[in-house]
C-alpha cells in the first residue's frame, strides 16, 4: 500500500500587468514567496462534488464527441472515439477534478486568472493505484494548464514516469496463436481479457456445449495472470489472440499533440469558471491513446490491427451469437461493432455490479443485455444504445457455484491463514473483499475496518482477499504493523469466494463479494466511506452500513443476537440465484439465434419453461 513520490509542486499567486496569474512552481520556492499559494498535494486533497463532477464530464465528453468523433475511424467504421471513449474519458473525469479543486480554493476563487505550466512536467502522468491491469492516467497540473489554453513549448506529452512504463507488459504464449483461417466453425464467439469475464463467460458456454452447440472463447488478455483456463468441455474450443496484435503503438491520425487551431477559432467547453479548450483536449486524448497499455487500454494503431485480426476470425468461425461481459471498453465496443458487421447477434452479460459511478461510460452496445436482479433493469435500460436492446433479468453465471462451497473447508483455510501468519488463532474471523484502489484509499478502509474488530465483542481476526487484479504487495505495509491486529492476506488464486463462505462477516466497499456474501446468508459490512461509492445493499437491508469504526465494532457485536433471515424477494433485488443462471442464459442464446427478428412484448416476463429455447425462470425483455 505504499505510494509512488508525487511531484513536487505548488501554485503561486504572480502579477502581469495587474492581471491575477497562477505558475506552478517548485514546492520549495513556496517559501520564498508571499503571495497566495497552495501545493499540488493540497489541492487535490480540497472536497469535490461528485455530482456536479459527473455532470461536467458527461458535458464535456459530449462536446468532445460532436467536435472530433468523425476525425478518424477504423477500416470496419468504428469512429475513434467510440472505442477509445473510456480511457479518454478516465482522464477527463481527471482534469475536471483538478479544475474543481482549483475552484474550491478561496484564493483562486476570489482572483481567477490563466494557470502556467511547470517546464519541462509531462502533460499526462501516472496516479498511484494497487491495480496490476489498468493503467491509472491522470492529467498532470501542466496539463490542465495546457487543456486551459496556455502554451507549453517545453512540455512533453508524457511524464517520465509514465515514459518508463510505456511499452506493454505483453508475455508471449506457449505458442504461436492459429491462423483464423484454421479455426473450427462455432456456434458462439464468446470475448475474454481478464479472469473475472472467463469465470462470467464459461459456465454459459459449458451449458452450451452439454446441448451440442460448439462455442470459441478468445483469449485477448497480455496479463499473464489474466489468460483463460483451458475448457473442460471438448465442445468449448480456446483461441488466444496473437500478442503482437496489442503490443503496437501508433495514435489517431490528424491529431498530434503540436498541431493547433488557427487563433480566434478554439472551440471550448465551460467547467465553472474555466474554459476548456477541445483541440487542447483533443491532443491530449492522442497522446493517451498513442502507447499501448495492453488489452485493456489498447493504442489506436492496436485497436485497428486486433479489428483486422477479429474480422478474419468471424469469417472463419462464422457464429451466430458473440457474447461479451464488457462491451464498453476499448476492446469490447470494438468486438460487438465487429460482430454486428457479421450479422452475428451480441450478447452482454452483467459482469458486477451497476450503482451510480460504478461504471466508466454508462453505455451498453449488446442488443441482449443479461442483468443480475431486479433493480438491474432501469440502468440498463437508460444506458442501453441497441434500438432492438432486450434486457433480461437471469442473475450471475458465475454465482451458480456458490451453492456447492465448503464452508467447513474455508474455515479451516481461514484458522490456518492467521495461525500461520500470527501464530494466534481468533473466536471470529472477518474477510476483507478489496478492490484495486490506490494507497490511500485502501489506509482509510483498512484503518477503521482493523479499529473496529479491536473494540468489537470477542476476539477478531481479519483476512484479507486481494482482488484479482491487484498487486501482491499492495498490502505489505500493513502487515507490517501493530501485532495485535490479527491480519493475514489470502492467496490471490483462492481469491475472496474461497474465504467469504467460512467467514463470520464480509467487509466491503464495492466488491461483488458482498452480494456473494448476501447470497450465502454470510452478514455483510458495508464500507460507506466519504467519496466512496457502494453496493447498495445497506439501502436494501441486506447489509450493516459502516461509516466508522465505530459502526463496524457495534454490527459485529450485534451478529450474536437473532435478526431475521433475508427474504428471497430482497435478494432477488440485487440477484436472482437458483443456481442455473448459465442454463438459462444459454437457452436465451439459442432461442434468440433461432428466432432473431420475431416480435417479443418488451413487458412480458418469460414464464418458466414457457416455450423451448426460453429460459426457465422469470426473465424481463425489455425493449
Amino acid at each position: 500500500m505504499s505510494g509512488s513520490n508525487r511531484s513536487a509542486l505548488g501554485l503561486a499567486q504572480t502579477f502581469v500587468g495587474g492581471r491575477s496569474v497562477w505558475t506552478l512552481v517548485g514546492e520549495a520556492s513556496l517559501r520564498n514567496m508571499r503571495s497566495a499559494q497552495i501545493t499540488t498535494v493540497q489541492l487535490e486533497a480540497l472536497p469535490v462534488d461528485r455530482g456536479e463532477t459527473s455532470q461536467h464530464v458527461e458535458n464535456i465528453m459530449t462536446a468532445l464527441e460532436k467536435y472530433s468523433s468523425q476525425r478518424a475511424a477504423t477500416p470496419g467504421g468504428a469512429p475513434w472515439l467510440y472505442v477509445q471513449h473510456v480511457p479518454v474519458r478516465r482522464l477527463i473525469s481527471q482534469l475536471v477534478r483538478k479544475l474543481m479543486a482549483l475552484s474550491a480554493w478561496d484564493a483562486f476563487a476570489q482572483a481567477p486568472g490563466p494557470v502556467t505550466p511547470a517546464p519541462y512536467e509531462g502533460l499526462l502522468g501516472l496516479r498511484d493505484s494497487s491495480s496490476r491491469e489498468y493503467r491509472p492516467y491522470t492529467v498532470t497540473w501542466s496539463g490542465a494548464a495546457f487543456a486551459l489554453g496556455a502554451p507549453a513549448p517545453h512540455n512533453p506529452a508524457r511524464s517520465a514516469r509514465l515514459r518508463r512504463r510505456a511499452a506493454p507488459q505483453v508475455d508471449a504464449w506457449a505458442g504461436p496463436s492459429p491462423e483464423p483461417s484454421t479455426l473450427p466453425r462455432a456456434a458462439v464467439v464468446a470475448l475474454s481479457w481478464s479472469s473475472r469475464h472467463a469465470q462470467t463467460l464459461m459456465p454459459v458456454l459449458e451449458e452450451l456445449a452439454r446441448d451440442g452447440h460448439p462455442s470459441m472463447l478468445i483469449d485477448i488478455a497480455t496479463d499473464p495472470a489474466e489468460r483463460c483456463p483451458k475448457p473442460v468441455a471438448n465442445a468449448v474450443s480456446l483461441c488466444r489472440a496473437p500478442v503482437e496484435i496489442l503490443a503496437v503503438a501508433g495514435t489517431v491520425p490528424r491529431m498530434r499533440l503540436e498541431a493547433e487551431e488557427p487563433a480566434g477559432s478554439e472551440s471550448s467547453v465551460q467547467v465553472g469558471q474555466h474554459t476548456v479548450r477541445l483541440d487542447r483536449l483533443e491532443r491530449l486524448a492522442a497522446a493517451l491513446v498513442e502507447e499501448s497499455g495492453g488489452c485493456t487500454q489498447p493504442s489506436w494503431r492496436a485497436v485497428v490491427h486486433t479489428e483486422a485480426w477479429l474480422d478474419e476470425v468471424l469469417c472463419a468461425v462464422r457464429p451466430h451469437t458473440t457474447l461479451v461481459s464488457n462491451d464498453t471498453s476499448p476492446l469490447g465496443a470494438l468486438a460487438v461493432h465487429t460482430a454486428e458487421r457479421h450479422g452475428a447477434n451480441t450478447v452482454h452479460i452483467q459482469h458486477g455490479a451497476w450503482m451510480p459511478g460504478s461504471v466508466a461510460w454508462p453505455a451498453i452496445h449488446s442488443r441482449h443485455i443479461v442483468v443480475m436482479g431486479e433493480r438491474d433493469v432501469a440502468p440498463a435500460r437508460a444506458w442501453a444504445r441497441h434500438t432492438e436492446a432486450e434486457i433480461h433479468v437471469l442473475g450471475q453465471p458465475r454465482f451458480d457455484v456458490l451453492a456447492g462451497l465448503g464452508r467447513e473447508t474455508q474455515r479451516r483455510y481461514l484458522q490456518k491463514l492467521l495461525a500461520t501468519g500470527t501464530g494466534q488463532e481468533p473466536d471470529r474471523i472477518a474477510v476483507w473483499a478489496c478492490q484495486p484502489s490506490g494507497p490511500e484509499r485502501l489506509r482509510a478502509q483498512a484503518d477503521i475496518i482493523l479499529d473496529g474488530l479491536q473494540t468489537a465483542q470477542g476476539r477478531w481476526g481479519l483476512v484479507i482477499a486481494p482482488h484479482p487484479a491487484q498487486g501482491i504487495h499492495a498490502f505489505d505495509r500493513l502487515l507490517q504493523q501493530d501485532g495485535r491486529r490479527l491480519v493475514a492476506v489470502a492467496d490471490p488464486q483462492v481469491g475472496a469466494r474461497g474465504c467469504l463462505a467460512g467467514a463470520d462477516a464480509v467487509a466491503s466497499v464495492f466488491s461483488t463479494c458482498g452480494i456473494e456474501a448476501v447470497l450465502l446468508d454470510v452478514p455483510v459490512l458495508e464500507l460507506d466511506l466519504p467519496g466512496e461509492r457502494t453496493l447498495g445493499l445497506a439501502e436494501q437491508s441486506l447489509a450493516h452500513r459502516c461509516g466508522s469504526a465505530a459502526d463496524i465494532a457495534r454490527a459485529l457485536s450485534a451478529l450474536s443476537e437473532p435478526h431475521p433471515r433475508v427474504t428471497r424477494d430482497a435478494r432477488d433485488a440485487v440477484c436472482r440465484w437458483r443456481g442455473n443462471s448459465a442454463f438459462d442464459i444459454a437457452q436465451l442464446i439459442v432461442g434468440r439465434s433461432r428466432a432473431d427478428h420475431t416480435h417479443i412484448d418488451p413487458d412480458h416476463h418469460d414464464a418458466p419453461g414457457s416455450v423451448s429455447g426460453t429460459p426457465r425462470d422469470k426473465g424481463a425483455p425489455v425493449r
